[in-house]
């Protein structure tokens, strides 16, 4: 652990519980790095994701977008690829993608998009694209005919939630240099979007703990019982 990481972590009170602004405040007041970082919540929901039927799983789009640009893959044919191209693809292809990525190791691209009929291509990439999270998949709406609205909302910042074995949510609030109003908006609209997903057989209390970080920044506790400003 870094000098100017510990120093940050003696002003955090271990034990208290803070309000998202108060965190998201006193996160973005302390000296980072060079480049501008993400501002991440690690979301502790009280779920077994063994069981299909406890897997919280969706997409969602922030009030305030990511601050991130998400280079999209596209996987069409015809008209569908000329549609992804016009909506901002970085790359499309067919059977072409797939042997580059295949043969190439070509991986410079954040999510896949994909027309149902491009699927049996996919699906033998899967061992490439299943470990990295980069699966087209239609709960998730890269699998589709409108592959067009697809890259078009990924580009605006659509994210991707999804429960890990240990039944928390990753997900992105922005950048750093975003205001802290704009990371506050994108905090309460992930917690109500994670609220809606709540699955029906869960009982009791749903969100177990919420931290806030930084990318190069110490976690902080937020009281999960704060449900808005």
């Amino acid at each position: 652990m870094g000098k100017r990481l510990l120093e940050q972590k003696q002003r955090i009170d271990s034990e208290h519980l803070y309000s998202p602004r108060e965190a998201i405040e006193l996160l973005k007041g302390f000296d980072g790095a060079k480049f501008d970082e993400s501002f991440e919540a690690h979301v502790n929901l009280n779920v077994d994701p063994r069981k299909a039927d406890q897997l919280v799983r969706g997409t969602m789009m922030l009030p305030n977008g990511t601050g991130k640009s998400q280079r999209v893959a596209v996987f069409a044919v015809g008209e569908k690829a000329q549609e992804a191209e016009e909506a901002g693809a970085d790359v499309v292809g067919s059977d072409d993608l797939a042997a580059r990525i295949r043969d190439e190791n070509f991986m410079d691209f954040d999510v896949a998009v994909a027309t149902p009929d491009q699927m049996s291509t996919v699906g033998r990439l899967g061992q490439v694209l299943g470990p990295r999270g980069l699966m087209p998949n239609p709960k998730s709406g890269t699998v589709t005919m409108d592959v067009g609205k697809a890259v078009e909302e990924i580009k605006r910042g659509k994210i991707e939630y999804r429960v890990d074995r240990y039944g928390i949510i990753h997900g992105i609030l922005g950048k750093k240099s975003f205001d802290v109003d704009s990371l506050v908006t994108n905090y309460f609209a992930l917690r109500e979007e994670l609220v809606r997903a709540r699955p029906a057989p869960v009982k009791g209390r749903y969100v177990k703990g919420i931290t806030l970080t930084t990318t190069m920044g110490p976690s902080i506790k937020v009281d999960p019982s704060i449900e808005r400003e």
